[in-house]
């Protein structure tokens, strides 16, 4: 493995980074997240057209930037380091690989090409509280998560030649205003029972979206209804989709992962900075033995952090399924990360005019929707084997 970022890797995250400071405006940043789309819009399809942020991983053939999981996971890095409200994890890194992974030749060039230039959004529709266990993250995904033939999630049915759902799927991240939904559905009764995804357009009818009131304001959640809605199926009816959802689920986790490590950076450089200006006792705060300790230990675990996410977007290109391991460390070192950051900042770190409480809030939000860590980690030591043929005692 070479540790070393390659030119083309240093100039994305450095126009990135360059772009995001010099689009950065506090007030906007504080409403986009409350408006109608979650995100700047504006922003979003700046970034498209400049730097096709949203089709990094995607083939040049459909309009994609043609990179690896390695550059969406600097980029993801990079947008972090904010906090950046965007559709890029729900369109970019869980949406358009599926769609890569099981799409017809017709579907794909129907939709990446409009998800690579930014003119199209999407969010991945899974029943209940169940992300994690879709992607295949806290528990095996070959189960009946998405409705099992019984009452409950969302079920598909064949009907006209075609199919229509009926269900609900809950916690759908940019869920209220994306404008495609790929929907997890049960099909086949007891007899063949399976998981297939089906593609449904955002304003079909029969759908109904109920934007729910999230934690972290920049990961927008909604509650999606489905009331016996025409669908097309996504690829084959044969297509392995557990499989498919496992290894996006991997690469997913590689790419959060850089997100929070990017976030843990920013909330201790500005910790950092702070503890430097802030005085007591006539000397800065920073100077103190006990907050140096603190703040060294933030960065041993941010450091570590980052490089298990550097090395989990790598191993994606050779099928290594450590994204799940990578997330939790992530995860952990920005919890901590923005706890000491608000606590280093006195007062000012729990008001709503100061970011820092912003970084508490991704940690906790994203650990609710991917985690906990303890199930990642309990998962990725399972699948593993770490504790076969142990005796209990």
């Amino acid at each position: 493995m070479d540790a070393g970022f390659t030119p083309e890797q240093d100039e994305i995250r450095r126009t990135l980074r360059e772009l995001l400071r010099r689009n950065r405006d506090a007030e906007r940043e504080r409403a986009a997240p409350h408006g109608p789309d979650g995100h700047d819009r504006r922003l979003w399809t700046g970034l498209a057209a400049g730097l096709g942020l949203p089709g990094l991983a995607l083939p040049e053939a459909y309009g994609g930037v043609g990179c690896s999981a390695t550059e969406l996971a600097l980029a993801c890095e990079e947008t972090g380091r904010t906090p950046f409200p965007s559709p890029l994890l729900a369109t970019g890194v869980l949406v358009a690989p599926l769609v890569l992974a099981l799409g017809t030749d017709a579907q794909r060039a129907d939709l990446l090409p409009r998800i690579a230039s930014g003119r199209l959004t999407a969010a991945l529709a899974v029943p209940g509280a169940r992300l994690a266990t879709a992607l295949a993250l806290t528990g095996g995904n070959r189960g009946d998560w998405a409705g099992g033939g019984r009452a409950g999630g969302v079920q598909a049915r064949r009907a006209d030649g075609g199919w229509r759902l009926y269900g609900e799927a809950d916690q759908v991240l940019d869920g209220h205003s994306a404008d495609l939904l790929v929907v997890a559905a049960h099909a086949g009764g007891f007899a063949r029972s399976r998981t297939l995804l089906f593609l449904v357009p955002g304003e079909a009818a029969g759908v109904v979206r109920v934007r729910l009131t999230a934690l972290d304001p920049s990961r927008p959640r909604a509650r999606v209804q489905l009331r016996d809605v025409p669908a097309q199926l996504l690829g084959e009816d044969g297509a392995d989709v557990p499989g498919a959802l496992a290894a996006v689920g991997n690469t997913a986790a590689a790419a959060l992962a850089a997100e929070s490590v990017g976030a843990a950076d920013g909330i201790l450089a500005r910790t950092v900075e702070h503890v430097g200006r802030r005085e007591q006792f006539g000397r800065p705060i920073g100077s103190f033995q006990a907050v140096k300790h603190r703040l060294a230990d933030v960065y041993v675990q941010v450091q570590a952090a980052r490089s298990a996410a550097y090395y989990a977007a790598w191993a994606t290109a050779r099928a290594e399924p450590v994204g799940g391991l990578a997330l939790a460390q992530a995860l952990q070192a920005l919890r901590v990360a923005a706890a000491e950051g608000i606590q280093l900042h006195g007062g000012l770190g729990f008001t709503w005019e100061h970011e820092a409480h912003l970084y508490f809030k991704r940690a906790a939000g994203d650990e609710l929707l991917f985690g906990p860590v303890h199930r990642l980690r309990d998962h990725a030591a399972g699948s593993a084997g770490l504790f076969e043929g142990e005796v209990a005692v």
